[in-house]
């Protein structure tokens, strides 16, 4: 049986201005970077270790896992963020309602089931093509939700809401499934 811990990314400057952030990329704040030092503070305290290490190649995931482990890490393309398309760098107000499906396609992004089929991939042959025991994944908000929604079914536990940055989401990866175990949350009111 694999662990895997598949993280969300700091808190980043669109995040804070609250713009459309899939491939397109900006750096983590302050805070962003302040959230990856507490969630790295859990680590130790938890004494939780990884024998490999990913991350998307956007700066963002990048620099958090540099602030979470010191390992050597290898960066994954297909580890990204929805391409939202021409939606890129919005404002976030423009987003549709929820689910998105197919809305971005229309201007050159990725729709929901390609999203997920793409995460659940990537993460399914990093994992099973792996002899280690725990990875560290760091990745994105709703490339994480849609893995999480292509898994949900396998598991008790159940995300109510909304990602948060620098959180962690514990799987057990065994007979080809993957089952959540636990969705860590760190305690940021200290940064507000």
């Amino acid at each position: 049986m694999t662990t895997l811990y598949l993280v969300r990314h700091g808190q980043t400057l669109f995040n804070a201005q609250h713009k459309i952030q899939g491939f397109c990329d900006s750096p983590l704040t302050a805070i962003g970077i302040q959230q990856a030092k507490i969630a790295h503070a859990h680590l130790q305290t938890e004494k939780i270790t990884f024998d490999e290490a990913y991350s998307s190649t956007s700066e963002r995931a990048v620099d958090t896992l540099e602030l979470l482990t010191h390992q050597p890490y290898q960066r994954i393309k297909n580890l990204r963020e929805w391409n939202f398309g021409s939606y890129e760098g919005e404002a976030e107000h423009l987003n549709p309602s929820l689910p998105y499906n197919d809305f971005f396609v229309q201007f050159g992004g990725e729709s929901q089931i390609e999203l997920e089929n793409r995460i659940s991939t990537t993460v399914a042959d990093i994992v099973s093509n792996s002899p280690a025991d725990s990875i560290l994944i760091v990745s994105h908000g709703a490339a994480i939700a849609n893995f999480y929604r292509h898994w949900e079914h396998t598991g008790t536990v159940k995300k109510n809401t909304k990602i948060q940055n620098c959180s962690f989401f514990k799987y057990h990866y065994q007979d080809d499934q993957f089952v959540l175990q636990d969705i860590i949350e760190h305690d940021f009111s200290a940064l507000l």
